[in-house]
């Protein structure tokens, strides 16, 4: 027996069992077992790797932008100045902030720029473009207005196709963007004006009024059409503007209410004032809340959720502020439990629907080409309303399960049509929302001080709906991501044809 070198002695083996070589199966068995242990025991990989800005596009209609390369960096300044552009154009249009940075990012990426990072707030859109070894560049923009334009909304989203696809150059995107921003919009102001009215007193319809309270909820809505404009013009507040509006519209409902019965007038004052105030509610700004909220941008989903509430205590305080008017006059007591039951076919019923989403797409200035479809997906909407009422849903889930619904057709109709899908989603949803509820929850919190527990429990109930609808609009839109991926592609080789 030979000794090692340190002169130890080592123990005999002959007893003890030969060793087997392993097989190519047994090796690999064990290879792979390792490979799981290792998987189980080790960390994330890589633990600490940012996020490519460029993933963000994934599920947008934006993904994978084809990227123009050639003579980028000379060029950066403008290109950040073009996207900042076009940012302040969508915000305001109306925009939600996820649909602002997928944009940014797909433009940039298209047109060279690497090395981005964009920061979103309520009211401002910085680009920070930061080459490695280079000077970075930092861009500011803030957004000081807001206007409706959903026509204006749906050419930039266009336009965004169109750069992503390859099919235009910064210079041309440049013209085209200034042509949408100075280009009129597609409605004069008489005719949104009329619009209006028609919503509202199609919509007095659909809730159970006759002939006469959609003729004054017509003239309601010409009336504070007109006080909304000239306050306008006096540089007055939103909120004040929104708060004598909304007084306005209640004055008359009750001034009706007690003066109208010789002249065969006298008509419920609650379902007047819903055909008025319904077109007061921040319902896009309430939608886009919703969704940045959802989507991880809490400081712009807190600024507009801010500025939401504002415009609900606005309508709150005219609604409150009619009521002690008509109190000190004498105002007769009103039965606010009192129901309006259907005075309609369904089939009147549907067309007063498709009637009222008409309208109140005219007053967002939607496109032409969108007014029809965008009606049949309100009209779908209500329908779902119908049905799941009927079967006992509630009347608090029952909107929101029909926004989902909403939502989701939204999203097919607008890719379709090369438009994002808050133009048609926010249109076809406004008629869920609870106008009827807010009245009655004010009346018993203005005038009777023995029900305000009634009152509070009422607006909270309202204000579940409005949340459960604009939720159910961002709920239906994730729910068809999957579904219109091949609706995107389809999109963009139209705009590659182009």
């Amino acid at each position: 027996m030979t000794e090692p070198s340190d002169g130890r002695r080592r123990p005999p083996s002959a007893g003890l069992p030969r060793t087997e070589p392993m097989s190519p199966l047994q090796m690999g068995q064990q290879a792979a077992g390792k490979r799981m242990l290792r998987r189980l025991v080790q960390g994330e990989h890589p633990p600490t790797a940012p996020m490519s800005i460029v993933d963000r596009l994934a599920g947008s209609p934006y993904a994978n932008p084809m990227i123009q390369v050639g003579g980028v960096d000379t060029s950066a300044r403008k290109t950040i100045d073009f996207a900042l552009h076009l940012a302040e154009s969508m915000f305001r249009y109306g925009a939600g902030a996820l649909e602002v940075e997928t944009s940014i990012i797909a433009i940039t990426a298209a047109l060279g720029l690497k090395h981005i990072e964009v920061d979103i707030t309520n009211q401002s859109v910085a680009i920070n473009y930061a080459p490695r070894d280079q000077t970075p560049i930092t861009l500011l923009r803030v957004v000081r207005s807001w206007t409706n334009n959903y026509a204006g909304l749906a050419q930039v989203h266009q336009l965004v196709t169109d750069i992503v696809t390859g099919g235009v150059g910064r210079e041309e995107a440049v013209r085209r963007l200034d042509d949408i921003t100075h280009s009129p919009k597609p409605f004069p102001r008489w005719m949104v004006t009329a619009a209006s009215g028609i919503f509202s007193a199609a919509f007095v319809g659909v809730l159970g009024g006759g002939i006469r309270a959609s003729a004054v909820a017509f003239a309601s809505s010409l009336l504070i059409s007109m006080l909304a404009r000239q306050l306008g013009k006096w540089r007055t507040p939103d909120f004040f503007v929104t708060a004598a509006c909304s007084f306005v519209v209640t004055l008359v409902a009750l001034l009706l209410w007690r003066y109208g019965t010789p002249v065969g007038f006298q008509i419920a004052p609650a379902i007047v004032v819903v055909g008025g105030i319904l077109l007061l509610l921040p319902t896009g700004r309430l939608v886009s809340s919703v969704q940045d909220a959802i989507n991880g941008f809490p400081v712009t989903a807190a600024g507009r959720f801010l500025s939401t509430m504002l415009t609900f205590g606005a309508l709150v305080a005219g609604i409150a502020i009619a009521f002690v008017v008509g109190a000190m006059t004498g105002m007769e007591t009103i039965d606010v439990t009192e129901t309006f039951p259907p005075r309609y076919d369904l089939w009147l019923l549907v067309l007063m629907v498709a009637v009222a989403v008409v309208a109140i797409a005219i007053a967002e200035q939607t496109a032409w080409p969108l007014l029809l479809p965008t009606a049949a997906v309100g009209v779908v909407g209500h329908l779902v309303l119908i049905g799941a009422t009927a079967v006992g849903v509630g009347p608090r889930f029952a909107p929101a399960l029909a926004a989902v619904v909403i939502g989701l057709l939204a999203r097919v109709v607008a890719l379709r049509m090369g438009a994002p899908q808050l133009v048609v989603a926010v249109p076809a949803a406004l008629i869920l929302l609870p106008g009827l509820t807010i009245f009655r929850s004010m009346y018993v919190l203005t005038l009777e001080e023995s029900e305000i527990i009634l009152g509070f429990g009422g607006m909270l109930s309202a204000g579940a709906i409005v949340l459960g609808v604009a939720a159910g609009i961002v709920l239906g839109d994730v729910l068809a991501r999957p579904l219109t991926r091949n609706l995107a592609s389809n999109e963009r080789k139209r705009a590659r044809r182009r």
